[in-house]
């Protein structure tokens, strides 16, 4: 898709939004046309076509993950949500997806819930994932679980992988 300014419009309201940002009917007058909403919205991963869990588990599928254990990272969510990738379970509190790659390929499987990255996720840290949400819900989110590599950087350490 070419960028052009109604792609940047339409993507800037989306935005304005706040996540998770549903496109309906109802909002629709907000943009340009619906074809360069529907552009937008079916580009990027983080706009929905239809609501959306309170928690959005997105497993990466793409190479690295797929080679690291995704598939059974995809399997143990599905068993301990009860859904399968593209719904939400009935209580409306997670919403499991299979997404292409989260950028996190050195430290596959890597998985995302919300605007939180997991990484070298195993079917057992997913589930254990699951129940902190539930029982602790957006305090069980704490961001990046990655070390940041610091080597060559001013006061870095050299750091290590996680």
């Amino acid at each position: 898709m070419a960028y052009d300014a109604t792609f940047h419009k339409s993507t800037r309201t989306l935005e304005d939004e706040g996540p998770p940002f549903v496109y309906t009917p109802e909002n629709r007058a907000r943009f340009i046309t619906r074809a360069d909403v529907e552009d937008v919205v079916s580009y990027y991963t983080m706009f929905y076509t239809r609501p959306v869990g309170k928690f959005v588990v997105n497993v990466c599928r793409t190479l690295s993950c797929a080679l690291n254990g995704a598939e059974r990272v995809t399997e143990e969510l599905c068993g301990k949500l009860g859904i399968k990738p593209g719904e939400t379970d009935a209580s409306g509190t997670f919403t499991l997806m299979e997404v292409e790659c989260l950028g996190a390929c050195d430290r596959a499987p890597a998985v995302m819930v919300n605007d939180s990255w997991h990484e070298c996720l195993t079917p057992d840290g997913a589930s254990k994932l699951m129940e902190d949400l539930r029982a602790r819900g957006e305090a069980a989110l704490s961001g990046c679980h990655h070390v940041i590599e610091t080597a060559g950087r001013p006061g870095g350490s050299g750091g290590s992988r996680g």
